[in-house]
C-alpha cells in the first residue's frame, strides 16, 4: 500500500475514536469476553488443492509450493470466519506443528500463500483466517456498524484466534501441543494479546509490531500527512478522547501476560508507521522470555528497495521458530517417527 493509504488507515482510527467519544467507553476487564470454547464449530472445507509456482514477494521472486485447504469454522453462533492451511506436499497422514499466521490490517487470508513456502518445507503447517471487515467478512452499509467496526475489529480478531485455536486441536494432521503465532503489524499487535490469553500457543513471533496508543498515534508518517493538511490541531484534540475509546485493546495492558511464552519481536530501525518508539513501549512490556531485533527497513510496502530485508525477516522468523520446535522434533526422531516433511520436488 501507498504511504497515503496507509495513513488513511490510520486517521480513520483516530476518527473513528473521537466520533464514539460518546459512545460508552471501552471496558478493560470485558472487551475480549465474547469467547466460548464449547461453541461447535460447523465446520466448511472446499477440498485440498496443490499449488506448485514461482511468484514475487516483496519483489523477491520465492517458490510457492504447497497444499491448501480453504475452509471456514463459527467463531460465535452465526458468524463464519473463512480460513486457509497451508501444509507441506505429502504429508497426509502426520500431525504437524502449525504457525498461526495473523495477518495485517490491510492483508487477507490468502497472503499466506506468498509467505509460508518456506514455513511447510520444514514441516509446518501454516493457517491464517481473514480478520473482520476483511474478505467477506465486510460490515453492512449502515453507518453504525462502520463507525464501529474499527472497535469490533480488536476484540474478534483476538476471540477469532482462539477459537481458530480451539479447532486447529480438533484436526487429525495437526500436533495439538504444537501450535505458534506469527503476527504482522496488525496482526502482530492483537497477536500480543492472543499470545498473552492464550496459553495453548507456545511461541510467537511479533513482525514490525508496537503498542501505546499515543506514541503509536505520533508515529511520523501520520504526523507529515497530517502537517500536509494542516491538521495537527486536530489531531492533538482527539488524542484524548480516542485513547480513551482504544485504550482497552492497546497490547502494551496485556503484554505482561505473555510470561513464560517465548516472543520475538522484528522490528523496523527506519519504520515510519509503526515508530520504533511505539516497538520499544511493546518490546518493554512482553514478559520474559523476549527477544528484538532490528532491521534497516520502513513499514513493509512503505519505501522501495526493502524487499530482500524484509524476506530475510521472515526467514529469520523462521529458523527461530524451528528452535523453539526442536525439542518435539528431536522427540519424535528418537522414537522413530519422522518430525519433518522433505521439500517437494
Amino acid at each position: 500500500m501507498k504511504r497515503s493509504a496507509f495513513a488513511a488507515v490510520w486517521m480513520g482510527l483516530v476518527v473513528f475514536a473521537a466520533v464514539c467519544a460518546g459512545a460508552q467507553p471501552l471496558d478493560d476487564a470485558g472487551f475480549y469476553a465474547d469467547y466460548d470454547p464449547n461453541l461447535p464449530f460447523n465446520v466448511e472445507s472446499e477440498g485440498v488443492k496443490t499449488v506448485d509456482k514461482v511468484d514475487e514477494i516483496f519483489g523477491v521472486e520465492r517458490p510457492m509450493r504447497f497444499e491448501k485447504e480453504l475452509f471456514s469454522f463459527e467463531s460465535r453462533e452465526g458468524e463464519r470466519v473463512p480460513s486457509i492451511m497451508a501444509r507441506p506436499i505429502g504429508s497426509e497422514g502426520k500431525k504437524l506443528p502449525v504457525i498461526l499466521f495473523l495477518h495485517g490490517s490491510g492483508q487477507k487470508k490468502e497472503f499466506i500463500e506468498e509467505i509460508c513456502t518456506p514455513f511447510v518445507e520444514k514441516g509446518f503447517a501454516f493457517a491464517s483466517f481473514d480478520q473482520f471487515t476483511r474478505g467477506k467478512r465486510q460490515p453492512n452499509d449502515n453507518p453504525w456498524a462502520l463507525m464501529f467496526s474499527w472497535r469490533d475489529r480488536c476484540w474478534k480478531t483476538v476471540n477469532d484466534a482462539r477459537r481458530m485455536v480451539d479447532y486447529l486441536q480438533t484436526r487429525d494432521d495437526v500436533d495439538p501441543e504444537r501450535i505458534y503465532l506469527v503476527g504482522a503489524s496488525y496482526g502482530a499487535i492483537t497477536g500480543t494479546t492472543v499470545i498473552a490469553r492464550e496459553k495453548r500457543i507456545k511461541a510467537g513471533v511479533l513482525v514490525v509490531g508496537g503498542g501505546d496508543f499515543m506514541t503509536m498515534v505520533n508515529a511520523p508518517i501520520i504526523q507529515e500527512e497530517v502537517g500536509k493538511r494542516g491538521l495537527d490541531w486536530a489531531l492533538e484534540l482527539v488524542k484524548p478522547i480516542a485513547h480513551l475509546i482504544v485504550d482497552a485493546a492497546d497490547p502494551v495492558h496485556y503484554a505482561p501476560g505473555t510470561e513464560g511464552t517465548p516472543v520475538l519481536m522484528q522490528s523496523g530501525s527506519a519504520d515510519r508507521l509503526v515508530s520504533p518508539e511505539a516497538g520499544e513501549k511493546l518490546y518493554a512490556a512482553l514478559g520474559e522470555p523476549k527477544e528484538i531485533r532490528w532491521y534497516d527497513v520502513d513499514h513493509p510496502g512503505l519505501r522501495e528497495g526493502d524487499g530482500p530485508e524484509i524476506v530475510r525477516m521472515l526467514d529469520e522468523g523462521l529458523e527461530w521458530m524451528l528452535e523453539r520446535d526442536a525439542p518435539y522434533r528431536k522427540a519424535q526422531t528418537a522414537s522413530g517417527t519422522s518430525a519433518e516433511t522433505k521439500p517437494a520436488g
